[in-house]
Order: structure tokens, then C-alpha cells, then sequence
């Protein structure tokens, strides 16, 4: 008799998790859903606010050195793949 009331509980706790599982997935959808980052089109305005405030990183510019480096860089790959 105590390892059938033993395994009952274990089977009791099993369903609890897996009701708290399915609980937590379904909110961590909702979530993610809410932090999605804006494109150009849409405005910040439009989207839905998520309880935590969610920081942005600007956008990397590069200098019209730093391009030309990159460039010829790219260029001297090329040039040496091919031959």
C-alpha cells in the first residue's frame, strides 16, 4: 500500500509540473512577441510595451577611412584568390 500512495503523489506532482509547464510556455510566447525590435517602417509607438524597458543599440557608422580601409582589404583578398 505505501508505494501505491507513493507513486499516486509522484503522478499528482507530474501533472502540476507539466500544468505550470504549459503555462510558462504560452507566456514566454506572449513575451517575446512584445520585444520584437521595430523596423523602419513602423514607429515605436506601435509597439506593444512590455513590463521591462528594452535598450536599443544605435547604429554603427563607420568613417569614410575605416570604409576605404575595408574596401582595399577586400580588394587585396580578391586579388590574391585569384592569382
Amino acid at each position: 500500500m505505501a508505494i501505491d500512495s507513493i507513486l499516486s503523489q509522484i503522478d499528482s506532482e507530474i501533472a502540476k509540473l507539466t500544468q505550470v509547464r504549459s503555462l510558462l510556455a504560452r507566456t514566454g510566447k506572449v513575451a517575446a512577441k512584445a520585444i520584437e525590435r521595430s523596423t523602419k517602417k513602423s514607429s515605436a509607438k506601435s509597439l506593444v510595451k512590455s513590463p521591462a524597458k528594452v535598450k536599443f543599440r544605435k547604429k554603427r557608422v563607420l568613417s569614410p577611412e575605416a570604409r576605404q580601409r575595408i574596401s582595399d582589404a577586400q580588394r587585396k583578398r580578391w586579388a590574391a584568390k585569384r592569382g
